[in-house]
């Protein structure tokens, strides 16, 4: 669903997008706060507009998939983040050789595996990847929490 999504967001005039950005802000405010935060760290309108493909492919992603999202909230978000930023901290104390390993083995068995090799993907199509900055740092880790606060609130077993 991820290659459609992506497919269906290129596809999509200027309109289009501004009427998904206010879906996105109806139903899962805070995934698109993230990245409209980021120009206040240093993104600039470029890279914003890259970053912000994200989000929109995500959400598109997901309304296809038929599943009923749970919202991703702050506390969700920070969360996540947390996790996130851990797990970097972890790898980077680590031999080469095993840290690899590490990381292979975190996309192989990620919950939401598609979603974050297409992120990898569309920052390195971009040159985003490389993090010389501590903007494109933001960037990487808005993107990277994204997925991992929709794999997080996707194995959340609905309520009745």
């Amino acid at each position: 669903m991820v290659i459609e999504a992506d497919v269906a967001v290129r596809r999509m005039s200027h309109d289009q997008k501004v009427r998904l950005a206010d879906e996105i802000y109806a139903q899962q405010p805070n995934t698109l706060a993230a990245f409209l935060a980021l120009p206040g760290m240093g993104v600039d309108m470029a890279q914003l507009e890259v970053a912000l493909h994200i989000p929109f492919v995500t959400f598109q992603a997901m309304k296809l998939s038929g599943h009923q999202w749970p919202l991703v909230t702050e506390d969700i978000q920070d969360g996540c983040l947390q996790r996130l930023t851990a797990r970097a901290r972890f790898n980077e104390g680590l031999p080469q050789e095993l840290a690899t390993k590490l990381v292979e083995q975190f996309h192989t068995e990620h919950a939401e595996r598609y979603l974050l090799a297409f992120v990898y993907s569309w920052l390195d199509e971009h040159d985003l990847m490389a993090v010389r900055t501590e903007a494109e740092k933001y960037l990487m880790m808005a993107a990277l929490n994204l997925v991992e606060c929709v794999a997080f609130v996707g194995a959340v077993k609905p309520t009745r």
